[in-house]
C-alpha cells in the first residue's frame, strides 16, 4: 500500500495537489474542454498564513472548491479569461443590425473601458458591489452624466448576460436598478405652456430673419413629429388630396457617412398623420418657397426634400437645433420675461402634452407620436402642472 503524499507540515494532499520545492501549492485538473489546467497558491488552507512579503490570495483548496463547482455547473473557469473590455467587444460584434448612431454609442463605451482599469478586470472577478462602486465612481469622480452612465450600463448589462448564457459566469453583476445606485441628474425636457408657444411663434413669424422658418416650426409644434422625421419629408410625403402626411423614414447625417436614410425610431414610428387646415397651409407655403440647388440632391433614392441651407445642402436636425438656439437668444435679448429653452424636441413634448391635456384618447395620441409603448406617451411626454389639474377638476365637476 503506497504512502499518502503530504506537504512539509505533514498534511495529507488530495488528488491533483502537490507542494512544489519553493513551498507553493499546485492543483492540476482537466477543464470542460479536456485541457489540463493548473492553479497555484502559497497557502493550502484558508487558515494558513502565507510567506512574508507575498500577496495574500485565495488558498489552494478555496480555488479547488470554486473549480469543482464550476465544473459541476459546466461554468467555464476564470470566465474564459475574458476581460470586461473583451466581453463588451464580443457583445457588440453580435449587434449586426445596430444603426449608425447606436454603433457610435458603442464606440464611446469601448473608449471608456479602454481608458479605465475596470475594463481590464476579469469578468468572473466582477461582483455586484464592484459594478455599483464603479458606476458611482464614474459619476462622482469622473463627472459623467446619468445619461452617459445609462448608456455604458446599457452595453454591459446585456454583455454580462451573454456571459451568463454562455456559462462563463454564474450571475450578472449589472442586473440592478440604476436609479438605486447613482443620482439621476439628467435634465428633463419640459413642454412649454400654450402662452409661451403663442409668444414664441408670434416672435418667429414677425422677425425679419427667422420668419423663413416659421412654417416649419409651426408644423413641429402642431404635429409632434421628430425633427429627423420632419427633415426626411419629401414633397411626395405630403398628400394634399387626402390631407395627410406619410412618415416612413427619417433623415440623418454623420461625419464621413454624410446624409443617410433610416427607418423611423420604432416600428410604430411608421405612420400616416392627418393634417389640420393650418398645418396644410404651412406645407403649401414651404413647397411654394422651397429653393433646391440646380441638381436636386438624392439620398438613397429619396429626393424632393423641403428645406435647404444657403449652400444648397439639405437641412437636417443640427440646422434646426441652431435655428432654435439663435431664435431664443434673440428673443431673450429683447424681452425681460425670458423664454425657456425651446428645441425641436421641446416642440414634440409640447404637442403631446397639449393633446393629452385636451383629453385626447391615449391610444390615438400614442399613434400620432409614433410610440411603441404607451407608457412613453403618458409618463414621459404628457406633462401636467397645477393649472392642468385645476382645469381638469373643474371640467369633471361641471360634468357631474
Amino acid at each position: 500500500m503506497s504512502e499518502k503524499r503530504r506537504d512539509n507540515r505533514g498534511r495529507i494532499l488530495h488528488n491533483g495537489e502537490m507542494q512544489m520545492s519553493d513551498g507553493r501549492y499546485r492543483f492540476k485538473y482537466i477543464d470542460l474542454f479536456g485541457k489540463e489546467k493548473v492553479v497555484y497558491s502559497w497557502r493550502l488552507d484558508h487558515n494558513d498564513i502565507g510567506p512574508a512579503g507575498k500577496k495574500k490570495t485565495a488558498s489552494l483548496r478555496e480555488l479547488e472548491k470554486q473549480i469543482q463547482a464550476d465544473l459541476f455547473d459546466h461554468i467555464v473557469t476564470n470566465g474564459g479569461n475574458l476581460t470586461v473590455l473583451k466581453l463588451a467587444e464580443k457583445y457588440i460584434t453580435t449587434r449586426i443590425n445596430a444603426r449608425p448612431n447606436t454603433r457610435a454609442g458603442y464606440n464611446t463605451v469601448l473608449n471608456v473601458l479602454k481608458k479605465d482599469p475596470f475594463g481590464n478586470r476579469r469578468i468572473d472577478k466582477v461582483r455586484i458591489s464592484d459594478a455599483k462602486c464603479w458606476l458611482i465612481k464614474l459619476q462622482q469622480k469622473d463627472g459623467k452624466s446619468y445619461s452617459a452612465i445609462h448608456s455604458i450600463r446599457g452595453v454591459l448589462k446585456p454583455a454580462f448576460q451573454m456571459a451568463v448564457d454562455d456559462d462563463l459566469i454564474r450571475k450578472n453583476p449589472f442586473y440592478f436598478p440604476l436609479v438605486e445606485v447613482i443620482v439621476d441628474d439628467s435634465v428633463r425636457r419640459e413642454a412649454i405652456t400654450r402662452d409661451e408657444e403663442r409668444k414664441f411663434l408670434k416672435f418667429v413669424k414677425e422677425d425679419p430673419h427667422f420668419s423663413r422658418y416659421y412654417e416649419g416650426i409651426y408644423i413641429l409644434f402642431k404635429t409632434g413629429m421628430r425633427i429627423s422625421e420632419f427633415c426626411g419629408l419629401t414633397v411626395k410625403n405630403i398628400d394634399f388630396k387626402n390631407h395627410c402626411v406619410t412618415i416612413d423614414h427619417q433623415l440623418q447625417k454623420r461625419g464621413s457617412m454624410g446624409y443617410y436614410i433610416e427607418p423611423p425610431k420604432t416600428v410604430s414610428g411608421e405612420r400616416t398623420i392627418p393634417m389640420t387646415s393650418d398645418v396644410e397651409e404651412c406645407f403649401r407655403i414651404i413647397i411654394a418657397n422651397r429653393k433646391p440647388p440646380k441638381i436636386e440632391p438624392i439620398v438613397e433614392g429619396y429626393t424632393g426634400f423641403l428645406y435647404f441651407d444657403k449652400d444648397g445642402s439639405i437641412c437636417y436636425s443640427l440646422h434646426w437645433e441652431h435655428y432654435f438656439k439663435h431664435i431664443i437668444q434673440k428673443y431673450n435679448s429683447i424681452y425681460k420675461v425670458q423664454m425657456p429653452k425651446v428645441t425641436p424636441h421641446v416642440c414634440r413634448h409640447t404637442y403631446c402634452s397639449n393633446m393629452a391635456n385636451s383629453g385626447m384618447n391615449p391610444k390615438t395620441l400614442q399613434y400620432l407620436m409614433g410610440h411603441a409603448d404607451i407608457g412613453v406617451t403618458l409618463n414621459t411626454y404628457a406633462h401636467v402642472n397645477l393649472d392642468n389639474a385645476r382645469d381638469e377638476i373643474n371640467r369633471v365637476v361641471k360634468a357631474v
